[in-house]
């Protein structure tokens, strides 16, 4: 009888939340990691292959293989990504941004993993929802991600007055959200006129970057000083009392 293969890792490998963040702020195991890596699942091969030259200059790109997991794949289309490490070949989990499958698409092929006994290693790195829990000042021992809220205005509001109640109810613990970039401003708009005065909201934007942004205050304190945070990614967290 033949022996059974056993299987290869998948690696949850981070990169920079900017695309002037500085790749030393990256675990050193990082990149001998990668080196090792021939099978990528990713959501952009140009932003991957961009990643994999900067991490080294003489990374054999072309011999590599990569499979696209973004908003745009299918889920029937997620067990295939796992057959190499099915076959006994390690793979790598990369994001565009930040860890792969926090408020990102890879979660699913994350789940096909456990699902068929793939071991699973996560290696830390820069998360801009866990950079703005860390320096919001909120809690950090409650706290809820909430993903993308209803576009349409009306229902934007009633899902930030829930959060806001949400946050009330469970004795302040703080609820994070986030929104497509060029919806900054309507988003900003809406939560002027949704949370009350004393509720507390925290800005964490461009993080990552030579500039970050990264303010808490209360929504009575927030008016007049709101940022344009036109086209620049950000992340949300309130907190009521």
């Amino acid at each position: 009888m033949d022996a059974v293969r056993p299987s290869g890792t998948l690696y949850l490998l981070p990169s920079p939340l900017h695309a002037e963040a500085n790749l030393q702020s990256l675990p050193a195991l990082l990149a001998p990691l990668a080196l090792q890596l021939t099978h990528w699942v990713v959501e952009s091969e140009r932003s991957a292959r961009r990643f994999l030259r900067a991490l080294n200059p003489g990374c054999p790109i072309d011999t590599l293989h990569f499979s696209l997991l973004n908003e745009h794949t299918r889920p029937d289309e997620v067990p295939g990504m796992l057959q190499p490490a099915r076959g006994g070949e390690n793979i790598g989990l990369l994001s565009d941004a930040g860890c792969p499958a926090i408020a990102d698409p890879g979660a699913w092929l994350v789940a096909e993993a456990h699902k068929h006994g793939v071991p699973v290693h996560p290696v830390a790195g820069p998360s801009s929802i866990v950079l703005t829990l860390m320096g919001s000042g909120m809690d950090g021992q409650k706290f809820s991600m909430h993903g993308y809220l209803p576009v349409e205005a009306s229902a934007r509001v009633r899902a930030l007055k829930g959060l806001e109640e949400e946050s009330r109810r469970q004795g302040g613990a703080t609820q994070l959200f986030i929104e497509t970039p060029y919806r900054n401003r309507q988003m900003l708009a809406a939560i002027e006129v949704s949370l009350r005065g004393g509720t507390r909201l925290c800005i964490g934007a461009d993080l990552g970057s030579p500039h970050p942004y990264l303010i808490t205050r209360s929504l009575e304190d927030w008016k007049g000083k709101w940022p344009d945070l036109h086209k620049i990614p950000a992340v949300f967290a309130l907190q009521a009392r």
